[in-house]
Parts: structure tokens; C-alpha cells; sequence
């Protein structure tokens, strides 16, 4: 049996990498947030709190953070909703249902880059595959400038973002499906159930926890949503798509406040933490209550 200085011997390159690659970036970022460091000087200066005053009064920081608001919900809700769909129409192994599981899932190992720069070409208003589609089904009245246009431009991108992730998702309802044991469904069926009876006393209860896995992942990945909202928009039109995300980096890369972009980042991490917990507790009294 290993002691005790050969299992840490183990762990020490991990460890290291660990805090080079996570604890010492969190932690510069928590310093460097109360000063006015501009990311290139040698010197600055203490602020104190003025940072987090500053992003906490500013509009483009509460329009951001209410864009990745309505960004999260539209992401989650509907993801969600698509992928359990897609997983209850797909659960069973049939090669037909496998092939259409890999179809579904094959927009998930692309990476966002190419998913947006892909969908900026369909986007396109003038060229766009979207608006050439619609004019040649006589349906000229529906095109529109979809990533141009300050009212839809953020839900274009929730779409793209639902398409790249609804299937690896409904992977996720797939595997806690196929862990309901089957002698419960049959039981529900001798009983009388039906689908939705069933679906809502014996399969939603039991799919808490890919449920909770699914929302929580959604959160945090429609909250990280920066490089495909960077390549379709960039923030833009008018802050529309800003997200926190894109407004630390314009923080950071174009105004050189990393100080002010280091207090965002700080600001973000914790919204994010107590988000993820509340909807980790929300789903596990829903699935108890279930």
C-alpha cells in the first residue's frame, strides 16, 4: 500500500497545474480588481471598491447583465424543452434512432467559432441562406437583418446556440432514460397510466438528476456564450447582444481597464456560483417533491 508522500508525489503535477492554470489567475484577478491597473504599466494604484461601484453603475454593465438574463432563460428553457423531446423520440435502440441521435449531436464537436461564422453566412442579409430561402418561398415579408437588427439579434443567436447544444443535451436525457428501470413503466401501464401520467409520476421524478445536470451545464454555458456571440456581433448593434462575457473583454482588450474588467470578472463569478446552487436546489426539491 502506497504511503502517504508517494500518493502526493502522484498529485503534485496535477496540483500544479491546477493552481498555475486556475487559482493563481482567480486570485490575481481578485487583486488586481481593486486597483487601476491597465494592463501594461508596472505601476498602479489601490482603488479600493470603486471598481465594483463603478461596473455597478454603469448602463452597458446592467445591460449586459440583463441580456445575458433573457439570453439564459431563452437558452435554458427552450434547449431544455427541445432536448427532452428529442431524448423521449430517440430513447429507444433502433439504428434509426441512433443515426439521428449522431446527427442531432454532431453540431456539439464543432467548435462555436465555425458554428458562428457559419451562421453569420445564413444570417447574412443580403446573401444569407435564411433570407434567400424565405424570398424563394414568397415569404419576403419574414426576412429581416437577424443578427443587424437590436430586437431580434439576441434571440438569433439564442437559436444558434440551442442548435449547436439540443442535442448534446437530449445525450444526457438519453442516459438517465435508459437508467429508469423498465419493470416501473410496466407496472404504470398494468395500472392504467397513461404516457402523460407516466411521464409525469414515474419518468420526470427519476430524471432529476440529468435534469439538474442539463439546466446547470445550459446555465453556465449560455452565461460563457463569448466567442460565438464575438464572432456574429461583437456586442453589437447598440449593445444589443452585449453579454458580461464580451463586456469584460472590451474592458480588457479595448479600453485597457483591467482593473474594472478584473471586478466584472469577480461580479460574474459569483452571480454565476449562486445561480448554479439555487437552480441545483430548486431541481433537487422539484425531483424530491416529484
Amino acid at each position: 500500500m502506497m504511503n502517504r508522500k508517494t500518493l502526493w508525489f502522484f498529485m503534485l503535477p496535477g496540483l500544479l497545474l491546477y493552481t498555475g492554470l486556475f487559482v493563481y489567475p482567480a486570485v490575481s484577478g481578485l487583486f488586481y480588481s481593486f486597483t487601476n491597473w491597465d494592463g501594461v504599466s508596472t505601476s498602479y494604484d489601490f482603488v479600493g471598491i470603486s471598481n465594483y461601484k463603478d461596473s455597478f453603475d454603469s448602463i452597458v454593465f446592467r445591460k449586459a447583465f440583463f441580456n445575458n438574463v433573457k439570453f439564459m432563460l431563452t437558452v435554458v428553457i427552450i434547449q431544455t424543452i427541445v432536448s427532452l423531446v428529442l431524448a423521449l423520440i430517440l430513447a429507444k435502440n433502433t439504428r434509426t434512432r441512433v443515426f439521428l441521435r449522431a446527427l442531432y449531436f454532431f453540431p456539439a464537436i464543432l467548435s462555436s467559432v465555425s458554428v458562428g461564422l457559419i451562421w453569420s453566412f445564413i444570417y447574412d442579409p443580403s446573401l444569407g441562406l435564411l433570407n434567400t430561402a424565405l424570398t424563394s418561398g414568397g415569404l419576403e415579408q419574414f426576412t429581416a437583418s437577424w443578427t443587424g437588427d437590436a430586437n431580434i439579434a439576441l434571440y438569433a443567436i439564442a437559436f444558434v446556440q440551442i442548435w449547436a447544444h439540443a442535442g448534446q443535451m437530449m445525450i444526457v436525457f438519453i442516459a438517465g432514460l435508459h437508467a429508469i428501470p423498465e419493470e416501473l413503466m410496466e407496472a404504470a401501464r398494468i395500472d392504467g397510466a397513461t404516457r402523460f401520467q407516466i411521464f409525469r409520476k414515474v419518468t420526470w421524478p427519476l430524471l432529476a438528476p440529468s435534469a439538474t445536470i442539463v439546466v446547470s451545464y445550459t446555465t453556465i454555458q449560455s452565461f460563457k456564450a463569448f466567442d460565438l456571440i464575438f464572432v456574429m456581433t461583437d456586442g453589437g448593434p447598440n449593445y444589443a447582444t452585449e453579454i458580461l462575457t464580451t463586456y469584460i473583454y472590451h474592458l480588457a482588450f479595448s479600453n485597457y481597464s483591467f482593473g474594472l474588467a478584473s471586478a466584472g470578472s469577480m461580479i460574474f463569478l459569483v452571480l454565476l456560483g449562486l445561480l448554479t446552487m439555487a437552480q441545483f436546489k430548486a431541481l433537487r426539491r422539484g425531483g424530491a417533491n416529484g
